[in-house]
């Protein structure tokens, strides 16, 4: 990744300038990621322990808190490192691996979730067909395809956004590395670079949002044609979290990322980046774990031995 500037760090955003609030954040933030580890933590560990669980819903699950695991990862430990030691630089190329491992789980993580409204989309409106259209062999391969597209996507951005000629500082206005700020740093007349990676970006995204629309859609006129009582508390048992997941996902980046510039300022941008890298990490194993009463049973299991 060449860059013609001489930038060779970059300053990220201070918390705080007070050294009490410095240790404030880095408590909270420690908190944070701890919580987020032993929730997906235990999400693992009971799928990969009980064998009740060794479905393709819970399969897919599982790799869902892997990739939550090193999104977070990937952000959260640095931002702790700069309040406890009260600095803000991270070297050029620590913030362009930091941009591509966000960019690499975050986009998994989407055509996962993607991959899991089929999972449910079959379940209720073709169950006859379940095992034979998620087989265990076609789930490793799906699995594998979302893990695949993501690391394509983000070697697409990562080398593209670097390679953009950096002519208005060093200073990013954001607490970590994300592409959205490395373009402000560009040269008026360069970003346009990115604008054919960006146009392919949205077209992609544009395409599973309506993949998963399109599957709920079904999946809830399936669901209405369900005579009984019963029969609607499962089906909504297991669809419930996951649309709640997707919609916690995309409504926060698509406000991060597509907000009007009118409305636009640093700490709407740090409040809105922390939403959608933080919180969906933090919150997804209590969304899955409170109404499935199958995880609630393995993680009772799994605390009690």
């Amino acid at each position: 990744m060449s860059n013609s500037s001489s930038v060779t760090e970059f300053l990220l955003l201070a918390f705080a300038d007070r050294r009490e609030l410095q240790l404030l954040h880095f408590w909270l933030f420690l908190g944070i990621y701890l919580a987020a580890l032993l929730g997906n933590g235990l999400i693992i560990t009971a799928i990969a322990c009980d064998h009740h669980l060794h479905t393709p819903m819970y399969f897919f699950l599982l790799n869902l808190s892997l990739l939550d695991l090193g999104s977070i990862s990937t952000t959260l430990p640095k931002a702790m490192s700069n309040c406890i030691w009260d600095i803000r630089d991270i070297s050029y190329l620590g913030c362009a691996a930091q941009i591509f491992l966000f960019l690499f789980f975050i986009s998994s993580e989407y055509f996962l979730l993607t991959i899991m409204a089929y999972d449910r989309y079959v379940a209720i409106c073709q169950p006859l067909h379940y095992g034979t259209l998620l087989g265990s062999r076609a789930c490793v391969h799906m699995a594998a395809a979302a893990w695949g597209t993501g690391f394509l996507y983000s070697l697409l951005h990562t080398p593209n956004t670097f390679s953009l000629p950096l002519c208005q500082g060093n200073s990013i206005n954001q607490f970590f590395c994300e592409i959205p700020q490395i373009l402000k740093l560009s040269c008026s007349d360069s970003y346009l670079r990115e604008a054919g990676p960006l146009v392919v970006s949205a077209c992609l995204a544009f395409g599973c949002f309506v993949f998963i629309l399109f599957s709920y859609v079904r999946i809830f006129r399936a669901v209405l044609r369900i005579p009984s009582e019963q029969g609607w508390q499962k089906a909504f048992s297991t669809c419930l979290p996951h649309l709640a997941v997707v919609s916690l996902f995309i409504s926060t980046a698509i406000f991060a990322y597509l907000k009007p510039p009118s409305i636009s300022s640093p700490s709407l941008d740090l409040v809105m980046s922390f939403l959608y890298s933080v919180v969906p990490p933090e919150v997804n194993p209590l969304i899955y774990s409170m109404r499935n009463k199958e995880i609630k049973d393995a993680l009772r299991k799994l605390v009690t031995g």
